[in-house]
């Protein structure tokens, strides 16, 4: 065989190899339009995710975060209420002390353990899956307060229930965070939560069994995720969402949008290569992003600020939501890990009774709600103060954060019975300022949440009362 064979050879199979390469990322026949209207439909497709991995990148993953709760698998009891000081995620409620478990279900499932928990006293164990879904709860409204052990099992597990296990529970992703909520009647209260959350258990199934071995999921090198900020802009943002793709076996009703997501990079086991793409692709890519940020503010102002969508229907199952994408989206941007509404519901104040945004530099408010008005809730309703625009709670002199239910005896009462909430930045006066709930000097919103709301909530018998508002220049 000659030297000039072999060199022919070998250039013909380097040829052959780079036309593979060029095949495999190449994005043929995809135009500018539909390059920039997949990168929309992913944008919002991937939102709730990408941020999902944010908040758990810095919860599970790095140890330097100042929001580091624990390595995958190890539960994590937090025994206060969130202040302004926690910023990771949007929106935190501030009545339930929370427990924080990232679940890691490669290698095998996990025994969730809850104790017996005192009948007048609300808690719930909320599973979110990769894609931000609700798909179960354990807790007051569902499972009760007897306690129990709770197998929680990822897509690959197919092993029998063993003995002792109340129940087995399922998702469809590979890692899944557990949100414990337990209710704090007081501050005097507080160590009787902890000792509740003393109770909560976690361990692999292996271990459970008294099994000497465990089995392990190999190592896996997490991205690092992008700032907030980083998410709204940068096409990096695909990059990650495929990395979450790869923990998230395709559901079959994603399987034709997963094929086109493919034409431009974007899936379980693609390549994103950005810098690749062509100039006019590229600008294609970032001009759909910009997009998706324009559907939301439109289907906000349209649909959630004029409360055509509630907050009912932006969190819960894969079934409720019904793979609307944008109201998935929607849920994660405005309160992302809110519960179902069968759980909680989240009457948002966003608007004043004259239509208009809520602005602590120009205007006071007040709410009213009649003796036979109250929120029904069979747990309890608190209204929380939020800053725009970052929907964190929001510094003020009394760290009041929030009027709730278990508040109201010392609430100061109307001459109907009745009780008025004074929500603005300045003090109402001595005499009223227990029923202060101090609002920043600029804009904000308030979210009313109802736990285990009763079906006058739910059918919308109950109706929320308006935010009346006063002008500062008229005070």
């Amino acid at each position: 065989m000659s030297k000039s064979f072999l060199r022919s050879l070998v250039l013909s199979l380097f040829v052959i190899f780079a036309f593979m390469v060029y095949a495999a990322t190449a994005k043929p026949n995809l135009t500018p339009a539909e390059a920039r209207a997949i990168a929309q439909e992913a944008y919002i497709y991937g939102y709730p995710m990408v941020d999902s991995y944010r908040i758990q990148y810095a919860y599970f993953v790095d140890r330097n975060s100042p929001e580091f709760k624990a390595p995958w698998n190890v539960l994590k009891n937090i025994p206060r209420v969130y202040t302004p000081a926690d910023t990771a995620v949007q929106t935190p409620n501030s009545d339930t002390p929370y427990s924080m478990l990232g679940a890691d279900l490669r290698a095998e499932p996990l025994v969730l353990t809850v104790p017996a928990i005192d009948h007048d006293r609300y808690f719930s164990l909320q599973f979110v899956d990769l894609y931000t879904y609700n798909f179960a709860y354990i807790g007051s409204r569902t499972t009760g307060n007897g306690g129990g052990h709770f197998l929680l099992a990822g897509p690959h597990w197919h092993g029998e229930t063993p003995a002792g296990i109340k129940e087995v529970i399922r998702t469809e992703t590979d890692f899944a965070l557990v949100i414990y909520r337990t209710q704090l009647f007081n501050p005097a209260d507080l160590d009787k939560v902890k000792q509740i959350q003393a109770g909560y258990q976690v361990q692999p199934l292996s271990a459970f069994l008294g099994k000497r071995t465990q089995p392990t999921a190999p190592p896996l090198d997490f991205i690092q995720p992008l700032t907030p900020e980083q998410q709204r802009t940068a096409p990096e943002f695909f990059d990650i969402l495929n990395f979450i793709l790869q923990q998230c076996p395709t559901n079959p009703s994603e399987a034709a949008l997963m094929a086109r997501f493919r034409k431009l990079g974007i899936g379980h086991g693609e390549p994103f290569d950005f810098q690749s793409l062509s100039p006019e692709i590229q600008q294609a890519v970032t001009a759909g992003i910009a997009d998706a940020w324009q559907t939301f503010e439109t289907f906000k102002k349209t649909e959630i600020d004029t409360g055509k969508v509630t907050s009912g229907a932006l969190f819960g199952t894969r079934a409720h939501l019904q793979n609307n994408y944008l109201y998935r989206m929607a849920g994660a941007v405005l309160g992302i890990f809110g519960n179902s509404q069968e759980e909680a519901m989240y009457p948002f104040y966003t608007l004043d009774a004259n239509g208009k945004p809520l602005d602590g530099s120009a205007h006071r408010y007040t709410v009213h709600f009649g003796p036979d008005e109250l929120p029904p809730a069979n747990a309890f309703w608190s209204l929380t103060m939020y800053g725009l625009p970052d929907s964190l709670l929001v510094a003020n002199p009394l760290d009041r954060y929030l009027i709730n239910s278990p508040m109201l005896p010392n609430l100061q009462k109307d001459a109907d019975g009745g009780v008025t909430i004074f929500i603005q930045h300045d003090s109402p006066g001595s005499e009223k300022e227990a029923n202060w709930l101090p609002a920043p000097d600029g804009p904000f919103f308030v979210a009313l949440r109802i736990y285990w709301p009763k079906p006058a909530a739910l059918d919308g018998t109950w109706k929320q009362p308006p935010l009346m508002p006063t002008a500062l220049t008229n005070s």
